[in-house]
């Protein structure tokens, strides 16, 4: 399946592949930004396609594509379990906390659990 605009929960999601491309540059943000431009208010990023970079915060490559959908005005959700990686870095855990308590950058184990945060309008 190819990225996809669905609304989920009453709000439009880019809905990505998981067998899409890997999100490895600020370009790709980009991209995915550029895509959600079509009508989209959430990114939803398989977990699968971030690669370890994103999750070694020392890189600052997380940081970089959170800002730049925070300067855009466009929700990201990473999706899927990154236990592995939270189990590594205790500054990961945090950031993900404290991510989920706010309402720009989401980390959530399936879609399922998307649809509940954009129901709870979180």
């Amino acid at each position: 399946m190819p990225d996809v605009i669905r609304e989920r929960a009453g709000v439009p999601v880019l809905v990505c592949d998981p067998a899409g491309p890997p999100l490895v540059t600020e370009q790709d943000a980009l991209d995915l930004i550029g895509a959600a431009f079509a009508g989209a208010e959430v990114v939803a990023v398989p977990a699968s396609r971030l690669g370890d970079d994103f999750f070694s915060l020392g890189t600052r490559f997380a940081g970089e594509v959170m800002q730049k959908f925070v300067n855009y005005r466009i929700r990201l959700v990473v999706v899927g379990d990154i236990s592995r990686h939270l189990a590594a870095s205790s500054a990961l855990r945090a950031l993900v906390y404290e991510s989920n308590r706010a309402a720009q950058v989401w980390f959530v184990p399936d879609l399922g659990a998307l649809d509940e945060r954009l129901r709870a309008g979180s």
